[in-house]
Parts: C-alpha cells; structure tokens; sequence
C-alpha cells in the first residue's frame, strides 16, 4: 500500500531551496508514495516543472483574502464579516514592519497569519516542511502525520532568527534535515538537546538533466564583443548573497582594463538598490540584472566564469550546477563554501569584499593554467547526487 506524503513549501519562485524541492520531486518514486504539496503561493517559474503526480491542494478563500494587500485585504475580510481576521492582518503587518529583520519577522507573525488558513483535512504518514521558518510551523500547527520532519536550507546562526522560538517548533519535529556538515554542526551547537534529530541530506542535482537542459538553447544567448569575459551569478536579489560585492569587484576589474559582462539570474527585493548601484557606478553595459530564466543552464554553459558572492549559503546548488558544467568558479569565503569548494582544485576562495574577488577572477583571466587545471578537476568529480532519495526513504 502507497505511503502518503505532503510536503510544504512557501512557493516554486526561483531560489535554491525551490528548486531542490522540485529535484527531490522529479525523484520519488510514485509507485511506492502518493505525494500532496501545500503551497502559500501557487504561481513562480518552478510551477512548470513539477511531476505531474504530484497534487498540488488548494488554498482556501479565507487564506487568498488574507493575503491580498493590506487595504484590499481589510475591506474584502470587512464584507465577509472576518472581524477577527481583520484585526490579525493588521497584527501581522505591524509584526513585520516592526521585527529586527524579515525573518524574526515571518516567526511572529506566524500566529497572526496561522488564523487564516485551516488545518489540513487528512492524515499522512510523514509531512516535511521544505523550507525553515513558516514551512516547519505549518507542518506542527496545521498538518497530522505519523511523523514530521523540517527543513533548514542554511546556515540557520546566519538567518538572525530568535531560537527561543524555534525550539518548541524542532520538539515536535522527528527529524531536521539539513543541507551540509557545517549547517548541521551549527543546528547542533545551537540546539543541543535535537543534535540527535539532525540529518544531512545534500541538495539532489542531476548532471544528465542538467546536460540536456543546457543544450536545449542553441546558438548565442547573448551578443559577446572580442576579448569580452562573460561572468555569471545566479541567486535571489537579497542581501544574503551579496550581489553589491560583485557589482563593486566589476567596477574594479573595468578600471584595470578588462572587458566584462557580468550576468545575475534572479529576482529579490533588492532590485531597485542594485539597479541605482549599477547606474552610479556607470556599469549599465557591464553588470545586467536579467531577472528569471527558468533553465539557466545554458547561461552557465556559455559564461567565462561563474562567481557566488554571497555572505552566508547553506550548500548552493548553483555552484553543485556550474561545477557539473565545468565552469571555472569563484565563491567568497562562507562559512560553507569549504563543503562545495577546494581552493585551487575545483574552484577558488576569496574574502567577502569587491577587491578580493576581483582578484581572484583576474587570477582566472590571466592564469590559464590554473583555470585549465580547475576545469580538469571538476571534469574529474562525481557530481550527482541522485542517491540522496534514499536517505529521505530511510526517515520515512
């Protein structure tokens, strides 16, 4: 008899914890496991590519009105006569405009916006809150299963978060997965008495898929002048990955002489402040914001370089991708970048500020060897992590 699963995730926009979920998706085996999801928002480019077996289960008409913009939202939940709801919208909105930052924000309002949305009607064998924070409280709050289990895609000291209050949520949790060593070591340290909870799963990426995807574009994507150094980055447009860095080590690279065109894929609330960064420092035919692409493996595949300036990454899967297609990388020095890269064997370390990196990409430029030497390494690895399903299977 099939197991039945639910997984919850805040939505399939693009970013690293979405698109492992839909790996993990395009993994499971559908003759074993039935498989629901709960989304808090349906559309985002990943909507696509899930596997037709899964159920995506609706959302209700109380939880749509909630989550309409403030003032649209009070006056359809005042025609309704949701007084109670009304007056946890407002709650919900104060407790995020009043919080040290947007996570602790979306921990308290949490029970403002829990109001809204009823709990599930069914009884799973294991439901698993994809994603930290708001997933995992849904899990507890709203959902019967035989077991939980959450979700933590990073490095969780990182996030700002208040564990006082995460800790009731991680007692009634089986298990917490993880995506590397180091995030695990700190979920460890910081929560002492669930250190026995805590798994490690790496993000399921496919070298074959990937493969296929990057040919799927032929031809140029983009117009490349002689000489010119294609550069990529691909990640949310948040301060966490530090796209203000790149823009400032571009800037540099320019002033010495070099012709760079430097690509981000992704969109994030940081787009109006990168686009005015770019602007002052005259860079708009060098540093492009090309939102979305929902294959961005043919970027990858026709870019020079690929760098991830980011302040904090739990296990980037964009760098698990550029490496699977070879591509000579630069990542700044993390407190995870160590679990994805060797410096000087598959890839290389800078410090998180403009100059460094820009450093270490003219040491790509100009060091063929050295580049060839990283691209033959990584032609070297084993890559895919396909198998990772089975440690999901043995939880469950």
């Amino acid at each position: 008899m099939k197991k039945n699963l639910l997984f919850v995730m805040p939505g399939l926009s693009a970013g690293g914890g979405e698109k492992s979920l839909v790996n993990l998706l395009s993994q499971i085996d559908f003759d074993r496991y039935n498989v629901d999801l709960f989304l808090f928002n349906h559309t985002g480019i990943f909507m696509g590519v899930l596997p037709s077996e899964v159920k995506v289960l609706p959302l209700s008409e109380t939880y749509n009105l909630f989550s309409l913009p403030l003032v649209q939202s009070i006056q359809k939940l005042l025609f309704k006569r949701e007084i109670s709801l009304v007056f946890n919208r407002i709650m919900f909105t104060i407790m995020n405009k009043i919080s040290s930052n947007s996570s602790v924000g979306e921990q308290y309002s949490w029970k403002y916006l829990s109001k809204s949305i009823a709990s599930i009607d069914k009884t799973y064998d294991t439901a698993v809150g994809f994603l930290e924070k708001t997933s995992n409280y849904f899990v507890i709050d709203k959902v019967r299963a035989l077991k939980k289990i959450g979700w933590v895609h990073t490095d969780y000291d990182k996030l700002g978060m208040n564990p006082n209050f995460d800790i009731k949520y991680f007692n009634d949790l089986d298990n917490i997965v993880t995506v590397s060593e180091e995030c695990a070591s700190v979920l460890k340290k910081r929560f002492p008495g669930q250190r026995n909870k805590v798994k490690v799963i790496y993000n399921i990426v496919s070298p074959k898929t990937i493969y296929e995807m990057a040919s799927h574009d032929s031809g140029k994507l983009y117009d490349k002048n002689e000489g010119e150094i294609e550069i990529l980055s691909v990640g949310r447009l948040n301060y966490s990955k530090g796209f203000e860095l790149a823009i400032e080590s571009c800037k540099i690279l320019i002033d010495k002489g070099y012709k760079i065109k430097w690509n981000i894929i992704g969109e994030g609330e940081e787009r109006e402040n990168l686009t005015k960064l770019i602007k002052f420092n005259n860079l708009e035919e060098h540093f492009k914001l090309i939102g979305l692409k929902a294959n961005p493996y043919p970027y990858i595949k026709q870019a020079d370089i690929y760098v991830q300036p980011s302040r904090f990454e739990g296990k980037s899967i964009a760098i698990d991708e550029a490496k699977i297609l070879q591509k000579p990388i630069v990542v700044t020095n993390y407190s995870t970048a160590k679990d994805q890269i060797s410096n000087k064997i598959n890839g290389l370390i800078a410090e998180m500020n403009p100059d460094s990196i820009a450093d270490n990409i003219e040491k790509l430029i100009k060091n063929v060897e050295l580049k060839n030497k990283i691209v033959k390494n990584l032609s070297q690895e084993d890559l895919g992590t396909e198998g990772e399903i089975e440690k999901l299977y043995k939880l469950i």
